[in-house]
């Protein structure tokens, strides 16, 4: 049996390691090529729209432990959420600007990170049906805008002006937050669970298998019904695919479900291999440079990239192992990836004079000033009156 300690260890390890392969799985579909010339281009279809998914899933769990953590001197969680939105941001609209012919996600991770910080007060009911419900209306909202007015998907970057960017974050982007917030919500509703209990882990696998798996059979089976939606229009037929970045319903349900799943598998398996899996513990825990260091590897030596999907796997391969090495060698030495202790950092505007409420300074002065026991007494049992 684990003690308490190694199993909150294991679950770490776990999140750390679907990190891990939530960037291996961006850096095969954003090396590509998207074709269907051989088995290697089924990874690469298979990875698009999930592994992206499964990064803002993660992101939700990340946020609900960030929001356990006490409050420190100077620092509270809302400013800490913003800083960190603010950083993704300003990092992400810089990478959108590199020769990768990549969607960068980070701009609307951003956005996730600015609602964060005002709705980690949210009931864990509330969270849940939060997800449920954005998962089906959005995808609605976002026909009704694309049908009324017929934007261009166009990812935000540096020079745009503030009103280009927040639509394209919002809406019109590669990944409108409409849509997005659903996985995201699903995140922080997942972090609320206990996930070292084993019923929790296998309901998460279960459950997450048959949202997966359920979601795509049901589009295929719709779509063999009522045909190919019209891919030259936007209309409420695209509601029946599940194809990766669509958009629709059944997309981000299947989606989400395999990352629940994925996420439920290596609860349960990562506390038998912790010492095995090292190498992947160490580029999820430093997840933010490993995406900014494969984007900046495709801009300056890949792109526009191989023509076959084998080679971009062979390609995608090289890229992970150098960032496995990279990750191994920094975390040995430093505690965070550099743009990680960045993130951990919020600048002094972000410091915000309050008072502590009631409870936290009594805990704090508890910890500065231990009682002392008194001659001849213990603070486990007090002495008895004669």
């Amino acid at each position: 049996m684990l003690s308490s300690q190694a199993r909150g260890l294991s679950r770490l390890y776990a999140l750390d390691v679907a990190r891990a392969l939530a960037i291996f799985g961006m850096i095969i579909v954003n090396v590509g090529p998207y074709n269907t010339d051989g088995w290697a281009s089924w990874i690469v279809r298979g990875l698009n729209g999930r592994a992206s998914i499964l990064f803002v899933v993660l992101a939700g769990i990340g946020v609900t432990f960030l929001a356990r953590r006490s409050l420190t001197k100077g620092i509270t969680r809302r400013s800490t959420l913003l800083w960190r939105g603010l950083l993704l941001l300003a990092l992400g609209l810089a990478l959108q600007t590199l020769d990768h012919g990549v969607n960068v996600i980070l701009p609307t991770y951003a956005a996730l990170f600015f609602l964060a910080a005002f709705m980690v007060k949210m009931s864990t009911r509330w969270l849940f049906w939060s997800a449920t419900a954005s998962a089906l209306l959005g995808p609605v909202l976002w026909i009704l805008a694309r049908q009324s007015t017929d934007f261009h998907i166009e990812p935000a970057q540096l020079g745009d002006s503030p009103f280009q960017i927040v639509a394209a974050i919002l809406v019109s982007g590669p990944y409108p937050l409409v849509v997005w917030i659903a996985p995201f919500f699903l995140g922080v509703w997942i972090g609320r669970q206990p996930l070292g209990n084993v019923k929790v882990q296998r309901r998460l696998l279960y459950v997450g298998a048959i949202a997966g798996f359920g979601a795509f059979g049901l589009s295929q089976l719709l779509v063999r019904i009522l045909g190919q939606p019209d891919t030259s229009d936007v209309d409420f037929d695209r509601l029946i695919s599940a194809v990766g970045h669509s958009q629709m319903p059944l997309w981000l349900i299947s989606a989400s479900g395999t990352a629940v799943m994925l996420l439920g598998i290596l609860l349960i398996v990562v506390p038998y291999f912790s010492q095995r899996i090292r190498l992947l513990v160490a580029v999820g825990q430093m997840p933010l440079t490993a995406y900014t260091a494969h984007l900046v590897i495709i801009a300056l030596l890949i792109y526009p990239g191989p023509q076959d999907p084998l080679e971009g796997l062979l390609i995608s391969c090289a890229i992970m192992l150098g960032l496995v090495l990279f990750a191994v060698v920094w975390i040995a030495n430093l505690r965070y990836g550099p743009l990680e202790a960045l993130l951990r950092k919020a600048p002094t505007f972000l410091r915000v004079h309050y008072r502590l409420p009631e409870r936290h300074r009594r805990r704090q002065h508890a910890r500065a000033y231990p009682r002392r026991a008194k001659p001849g007494t213990s603070m486990e049992q007090k002495p008895t009156p004669s």
